[in-house]
Formats: C-alpha cells, sequence, structure tokens
C-alpha cells in the first residue's frame, strides 16, 4: 500500500530518536526527545495558494508537535501541511 498525500501535505518519517547523550548517558524511553528531523517520503501537489518547496527524499525540519502519525504496513509515517516544515536541511 502507497499514501499520496493531497493539497498542501508532505508524508515524512522521523528520524530516530538519539538514545544516548553526548556525555554517554543511555536514555529511557520517555526521557528520548521527540526528533524534529525527518525525510520526505511523498509530496501532494499543493494547491494555487502554496507551493510545494519540497521534494521526496528531502532531509527536513518540523514543528515539534505537528502533523497526524500514520502507521502503515507496520511504518509510522507523519502528514504535515507544508506550513508546519521550518527548513531543508542539507
Amino acid at each position: 500500500m502507497t499514501i499520496k498525500p493531497l493539497q498542501d501535505r508532505v508524508v515524512v518519517k522521523m528520524a530516530e530518536a538519539e538514545e544516548t547523550t553526548s556525555g554517554g548517558i543511555i536514555l529511557t524511553g520517555s526521557a528520548k526527545e521527540k526528533p524534529e528531523f525527518a525525510e520526505v517520503i511523498e509530496v501532494g501537489p499543493g494547491t494555487a495558494d502554496v507551493k510545494m518547496e519540497v521534494k521526496k527524499g528531502d532531509k527536513i525540519l518540523i514543528s515539534k508537535y505537528s502533523g497526524t502519525n500514520v502507521k502503515l504496513d507496520g511504518v509510522e509515517y507523519i502528514i504535515v501541511k507544508m506550513e508546519d516544515i521550518l527548513a531543508v536541511v542539507k
């Protein structure tokens, strides 16, 4: 099964959360910070008012608690609006 977002929506897969700190402390599941970096999986066509500025495969930075979580074939994705994407990371 595949997901094809509509209008100004983007399907992303979040980066893995860090399991250890820079000092070497191992973090438990509840102590891990939700990552804000993601990879673009699919991009909608946009709207008359919203130009899509990302493409499939881009690494991006999104708003911390944005989007709708979706699980498909055992993989977790988030569907966000273009306005929730803060930057493309190169």
